[in-house]
C-alpha cells in the first residue's frame, strides 16, 4: 500500500527509482484490493490513468536533469478526485445522487485543471453522501464508506472516501472539499490531516464561481503536512475573476518556527452540547504538546452564537440547494420529486423554497459580521491561532445518525410546514450530526483557516483532530506548527492496513 507520503513519491520518480505506470498499477491494485472492504472509491478510471502514466514516463525518459528538476511537484503521482463537483472532462460526477449519476462534464473545472497542472494523474472518484449535505458519507446511491480503524463505522463525510482511500493506502493522497467541515471532520476520524483554506485562495469556477456564498472551498486530505505545504504551494492562486481573492502566499519553503506563538485554546461547544470527554483529553494533551514546544497557552475562546450561526447556514444551504434544483429541472424536462433524492436533500431543497430574500440578505451580513469578530478575536488579543477538537467525539457507528421513523415522516411532508416550522425541522434532523461536529463550521462562513493535525491518539482509541484556526491568509502558520508537531512526533499520518 501507500505508506508514505505524495512528495515521497513525486521525488522517486524523479529520481528514477519508480515509473509513473508503476504507480498507478499500484494504485489501481490496492483500490482493487482494499475498495470491497471500504467502498471508498466510486469510479476507476484504470485505462484512461495508465496511458497517461506511459505518456508522463515517455516524456520523462526526453528531459535532461535540469528539465527533471523544473517538473511540477507532483509529476506522476496518482490522486483521487473528491465525486462531488471537482469537474473532470469527459467523466460522471455522480455527488452520491441518483439524479446526477449520467451527468457528464464537458470541461474541467479551474480546481481539477490545478490538480492537473501539478502533475497528478487521476485514478478515479471517491465517495460522497448525496450532494455532500452530511457530515458521513452514506448515500443511497453508492452505500457508506467504512472507517479504516473500524469498520463498523463511517469514515467522515463528506470527504469520507477520500479520507478511508488515503487512510487506506488506496493512494497517497485525495482531492476533497469543505462546505462544514467536510475536510476536517474525516480528516479527523481517520487520523489524516485535512486544511481548509482561506476563502479565495483556491482555484474556483468556471460556471460555479461562489460555492454556497464563498462557504465551500475545495482543496485536499493527505498523511504529512509537507504534502499540505507543497499542494496548497502548487494550486492556491490570485484569481481576480472570483468574487473573493487573497494575495498569495510569499513563502517557498516550510522554514521551522523561529518564535513561541499565542495560542488560544477552548472547549465550549458552540452549539451547548455536552463536551465528550475523549474530544477534552485531545485538547488538554494538545495544549500539553505545545506547551513543551515553548508556546503559550491560553483557555479562552472566541465567543458566538453557534446555533444562530448554523441555522443561517441551513437557510443558505436551502436556497442554494433551489438554484441547484432548478437547473436540473431544466434539464431534465420535469419537477424533481421526493423519489429523485434522498430525506435530506429533500427537505433542504423544499425548506429553501419559503426563505425570504430579506432573511438572506441579513444572513450574508451575519457572516460579514463574524469574519470581522473572529479577525478581531486574534488581533485584539494577540493570538497566532485557536485550537479546539475538530469533532466531538469518534467516528460514528454506521446509522448511528439516521433520523427516527416520525423524523421521516415530517420531512417526506415538508412542503406541508410553513418556513419557520421547517428550519426547526432542519435543526433538529441535523441535531445529533451536529452535536458531534459542532467546531468546523464557523470557519466556512467567515472564510479562515482551520486544519485538522492527526494528535497521536492513546493506545485502543480512535482518533480525534485538533483543529486549529488561523487569522485569514495564514495558512503558512498553520503549516509551520504543524510541522513543528509532526517533528516532534506528536502527529499519527500512517496508513492502516485494512484486512476484512
Amino acid at each position: 500500500m501507500f505508506d508514505q507520503d505524495a512528495v515521497y513519491y513525486a521525488e522517486q520518480i524523479k529520481t528514477k527509482q519508480v515509473t509513473a505506470e508503476a504507480l498507478v498499477e499500484k494504485a489501481l491494485k490496492q483500490i482493487e484490493k482494499v475498495n470491497p472492504i471500504l467502498n471508498a472509491v466510486t469510479v476507476v478510471h484504470a485505462e484512461e490513468a495508465i496511458a497517461t502514466a506511459k505518456q508522463y514516463d515517455q516524456y520523462f525518459r526526453t528531459l535532461t536533469d535540469l528539465q527533471i528538476d523544473r517538473l511540477p511537484t507532483f509529476f506522476g503521482v496518482p490522486i483521487l478526485l473528491k465525486d462531488l463537483g471537482q469537474s473532470h472532462k469527459g467523466h460522471i460526477s455522480a455527488g452520491g445522487s441518483k439524479l446526477l449519476k449520467e451527468a457528464k462534464a464537458e470541461a474541467n473545472d479551474n480546481f481539477v485543471q490545478a490538480i492537473l497542472d501539478a502533475g497528478f494523474i487521476v485514478v478515479g472518484r471517491s465517495n460522497v453522501p448525496e450532494l455532500g449535505y452530511k457530515n458521513i458519507s452514506d448515500s443511497e446511491l453508492f452505500g457508506a464508506v467504512n472507517n479504516p480503524h473500524d469498520l463498523s463505522r463511517n469514515a467522515g463525510g463528506s470527504s469520507g472516501g477520500s479520507a478511508a482511500a488515503v487512510k487506506a493506502g488506496m493512494v497517497p493522497i485525495a482531492a476533497a472539499s469543505d462546505g462544514g467541515g467536510s475536510i476536517r471532520i474525516p480528516a479527523s476520524f481517520t487520523g489524516l490531516v485535512g486544511l481548509k483554506p482561506s476563502r479565495g485562495r483556491i482555484p474556483v469556477g468556471p460556471g460555479n464561481y461562489r460555492g454556497w456564498q464563498g462557504a465551500s472551498v475545495n482543496f485536499a486530505v493527505s498523511k504529512s503536512v509537507r504534502d499540505t505545504f507543497e499542494l496548497f504551494k502548487a494550486i492556491h492562486t490570485m484569481q481576480l475573476t472570483s468574487p473573493f481573492h487573497l494575495p498569495k502566499m510569499t513563502e517557498t519553503e516550510l522554514v521551522p518556527l523561529d518564535r513561541p506563538l499565542r495560542i488560544a485554546y477552548s472547549m465550549r461547544v458552540p452549539n451547548l452540547s455536552p463536551l465528550d470527554p475523549q474530544a477534552e483529553t485531545l485538547v488538554e494533551r494538545t495544549a500539553m504538546y505545545l506547551k513543551e514546544l515553548g508556546h503559550e497557552v491560553v483557555p479562552v475562546g472566541f465567543e458566538y452564537d453557534g446555533i444562530e450561526a448554523i441555522q443561517a447556514y441551513y437557510k443558505v444551504n436551502g436556497v442554494e440547494t433551489v438554484v441547484m434544483m432548478e437547473a436540473i429541472e431544466a434539464a431534465l424536462g420535469r419537477p424533481i420529486t421526493l423519489d429523485d433524492v434522498e430525506l435530506v436533500t429533500w427537505a433542504i431543497y423544499r425548506s429553501g423554497i419559503k426563505v425570504p430574500a430579506t432573511d438572506y440578505s441579513k444572513i450574508l451580513s451575519l457572516w460579514d459580521q463574524l469574519r470581522v469578530d473572529l479577525e478581531a478575536f486574534f488581533v485584539d488579543n494577540q493570538f497566532d491561532l485557536w485550537l479546539t477538537p475538530t469533532n466531538n467525539g469518534v467516528a460514528p457507528l454506521h446509522h448511528q445518525l439516521d433520523v427516527t421513523p416520525a423524523m421521516a415522516k415530517d420531512l417526506s411532508h415538508m412542503d406541508a410546514f410553513d418556513g419557520d416550522d421547517q428550519q426547526k425541522l432542519i435543526l433538529e434532523m441535523f441535531r445529533s450530526s451536529l452535536s458531534l461536529t459542532p467546531f468546523t463550521q464557523l470557519q466556512n462562513l467567515t472564510g479562515h483557516p482551520a486544519i485538522s493535525l492527526p494528535i497521536k491518539a492513546e493506545a485502543g482509541q480512535l482518533p480525534i483532530g485538533a483543529h486549529f484556526t488561523a487569522k485569514i491568509g495564514q495558512e503558512y502558520l498553520l503549516f509551520q506548527l504543524g510541522q513543528q508537531l509532526e517533528d516532534a512526533g506528536y502527529l499519527d499520518g500512517n496508513a492502516v492496513e485494512v484486512v476484512k
